[in-house]
């Protein structure tokens, strides 16, 4: 494996974001797909040779190899089942118990290609689908109180199997009465109602019907596939084609990634310098109930929909509109519905290009400033640079650039802004904390066969010596981390912010279809982690991320968020430091300015607010109930408008999102030959969302204690020569 060609990014080595397009969380689906209706499903020649094929890769390559055991079995049951029905609204607790005689032997399903279990299994999942959405189209014709007090759990993940069709039915009456009264809050009248909810359960019976045999593979394989980790995946031939669609700019669509949670299609991650980004209303977390087209085209309701086909409703012609219905993740499920106008286009190279600014701050009675940094990804012109050209784009040489303006400008000090960058070429990374330190080594990278190799920067000198910042959210992973790990270990500067993603492992692609028996037969393609990442002080990057020195407030429990929240994460490991010099020990003055900060925590209004806020968001977060009383729904959703309103655009800094799970910094050419290039400094109407990003601004004071800190511990030192 050749380290300096791969390409690294919180979901994959080469599985970049498309240019401006939108990337699936789950195994693409054809959208056209023949219908087979109801009918029973099975596995076909090529899915048992592809099963082979995959069983052996992951025994044999992965960082991570399984073993193949009755454990391991019980995992892919039950990632299967989740798969099918997430939200637990279908199969009862006897479908389970019945189906629970294939729980042990999942594993050999796999390895011998005997695949009938898992299309058992999805035949059943067909037939329960059936039986609950007639229920729920006879359910329309009755009467609903709304004066009754009762709730209705909309997130069952972790609930138990219903014991009856009976406690089905009642799950199902709440779950119609809850979309019948966010459709009557939303002014829609009886007969409105009725007709929008007939045809969403109607859209939801014939998208299971039209599931084939191939996607039930898909299914079942990814099923297996992250048992083992979650960054292993299988790509069917229909998703392998979208991909390399995606690499030749094929298609436009609005930059956001997204997965299916529940019925909902929700945001995961935006990219930077897309069409949604620029737009900035769109938000990790965000709930799609429709889609648009036009500036005055019916909004298709898609509750319920495969992610496939919303994602296909997403997509469309360059510089045409899509109207996006969602519900915002900062007002919750309680909250009203927005309509977000966005104009398709692709990413622009400029658009994701690293940018600066300065921030000033009294000092004295003179004042000091900050050059900020913003790097969205780290981006290399792989051919350019291969060629020898000699004005190739990278981030490090652009970074390079904006220092030397910057200290044009005579800044005092400098922060490096990754928030929300998800990695991008690894060689970007070393180069660019080359920028920072003298010599010596960035990273450490061992193989799945324990091989270790050293990446390091090599070049004398530095083009930043004075004061550093690297701000950090939960977002900030792969490349992100290995850089941030990097200036921490070595003392160069502090860290700010919140804990990374934690994701520190690297993926590499196999085309299964190089191993047909033929030319027209299509197998797919595997992901699979086959290397990780570890600091120069021995530790991973992976699944704790890097620990800010100093914290900003941010909600939730980091534990929840990021790698470590994903089911079988890899873990946290350590190997032997490598031989490097820290410039500096750093931690008395982080301790003084860490005390400096936690007074503002107490005493600055806005970051007073800010925490109330994170508190207020943090329990709504936490609810998997929703009242089904409408006078109290009403007024909850009064008060979230009020809540918005209050805070909007107060803060544009540390995501709000559920998880960042499987996001990327990547786009377009970068995505096939790493080059990610972004945005100079945003356009209208920047100014002042700077002003408003209160992290930033945290940011930037923590960073002048720092050095007001250090200014006086040199002074003291020189009064006692």
């Amino acid at each position: 494996m050749n380290i300096n060609s791969i390409r690294i990014s919180l979901v994959s080595v080469l599985a970049a974001l498309v240019v401006g397009a939108l990337l699936l969380q789950q195994p693409a689906t054809p959208a056209n797909a023949a219908a087979e209706s109801a009918v029973s499903l099975s596995p076909e020649t090529k899915h048992r040779f592809a099963s082979r094929l995959a069983s052996r890769f992951m025994t044999s390559y992965h960082y991570r190899s399984p073993e193949l055991d009755e454990a391991f079995s019980q995992r892919v049951f039950d990632q299967y089942l989740s798969a099918l029905d997430p939200n637990r609204m279908y199969f009862t607790a006897s479908d389970v118990e019945a189906l629970s005689e294939y729980r042990d032997h999942m594993a050999d399903t796999v390895r011998t290609a005997d695949l009938e279990p898992a299309y058992d299994i999805f035949n059943r999942y067909v037939e329960r689908s059936e039986e609950r959405i007639s229920h729920a189209l006879s359910l329309l014709e009755q009467d609903f109180d709304f004066d009754v007090d009762e709730d209705y759990r909309f997130d069952r993940s972790e609930a138990p199997w219903a014991e009856s069709d009976e406690e089905l039915d009642e799950l199902w009456r709440k779950r119609v009465k809850n979309d019948w009264l966010r459709l009557k809050l939303a002014d829609q009248d009886e007969e409105e109602i009725v007709e929008t909810l007939s045809e969403r359960y109607e859209n939801l019976r014939r998208r299971i019907n039209e599931f084939n045999s191939e996607e039930v593979f898909s299914f079942f394989m990814n099923a297996f596939t992250r048992s083992i980790e979650p960054h292993s995946s299988y790509m069917s031939p229909r998703t392998s084609e979208n991909f390399e669609i995606s690499m030749r700019l094929s298609l436009e669509g609005i930059g956001a990634m997204l997965q299916r949670e529940t019925e909902y299609t929700t945001v995961v991650e935006i990219v930077p310098g897309g069409p949604a980004d620029l737009d900035g209303r769109l938000q990790p977390g965000d709930r799609i109930v429709g889609v648009g087209q036009g500036e005055d085209g019916e909004i298709t309701d898609v509750v319920g929909w495969r992610l496939d086909d919303v994602v296909d409703k997403i997509r469309g012609e360059r510089d045409t509109v899509v109207r996006l219905e969602v519900l915002p993740a900062e007002t919750g499920m309680s909250g009203p519905p927005d309509v977000i106008r966005i104009v398709r286009n692709e990413v622009k190279l400029e658009e994701q290009a690293a940018s600066s600014e300065v921030i000033e701050l009294p000092d004295g009675d003179g004042t000091r400033r900050i050059g900020v940094i913003r790097v969205p990804v780290f981006y290399v012109d792989f051919e350019g640079r291969s060629r020898n050209e000699p004005n190739y784009r990278s981030s490090t040489r652009d970074v390079r650039k904006l220092i030397n303006e910057l200290k044009q400008k005579d800044v005092d000090g400098l922060v490096v802004d990754l928030r929300g960058n998800g990695g991008g070429a690894l060689i970007e990374a070393t180069t660019m904390t080359g920028l920072f330190i003298d010599t010596g080594p960035v990273v450490q990278v061992r193989d799945s066969r324990g091989k270790l190799e050293l990446k390091s920067d090599n070049e004398p000198g530095m083009a930043w010596e004075g004061p550093l910042g690297v701000l950090v959210d939960r977002r900030s992973a792969s490349a992100s981390e290995i850089f941030a790990a990097a200036i921490q270990d070595y003392g160069r500067g502090v860290v700010i912010g919140e804990p990374t993603f934690g994701k520190g492992t690297v993926q590499n692609l196999i085309d299964l279809d190089n191993m047909a028996r033929d030319e027209d037969t299509k197998l797919g393609q595997l992901k699979l982690t086959m290397a990780q990442f570890y600091r120069v002080v021995g530790g991973s990057t992976q699944n704790k991320g890097v620990i800010p020195d100093i914290r900003l407030p941010t909600p939730g429990d980091p534990d929840e968020y990021g790698e470590s929240a994903l089911d079988f994460a890899m873990p946290w490991a350590q190997i032997e430091p490598a031989d490097f010099e820290p410039v500096a020990d750093l931690d008395p003055l982080i301790e003084l300015a860490r005390h400096r900060h936690e007074m503002r925590l107490e005493s600055d209004e806005e970051l007073v607010e800010l925490a109330e806020d994170m508190a207020e968001w943090e329990a709504d977060s936490e609810r998997k109930t929703i009242s089904l009383l409408e006078s109290e729904r009403r007024e909850e959703m009064e008060e979230a408008e009020e809540r918005r309103a209050d805070r909007f655009g107060a803060h544009d800094g540390v995501a709000m999102a559920d998880d960042a799970e499987e996001s990327d910094g990547a786009s377009q050419d970068a995505a096939a030959e790493g080059e990610e290039d972004g945005a100079e400094a945003q356009d209208e109407g920047e100014e002042e969302e700077e002003d408003e990003d209160l992290y930033l601004e945290e940011t930037v004071r923590i960073l002048s204690d720092l050095i007001d800190l250090d200014q006086e511990r040199l002074l003291a030192h020189r009064q006692t020569q």
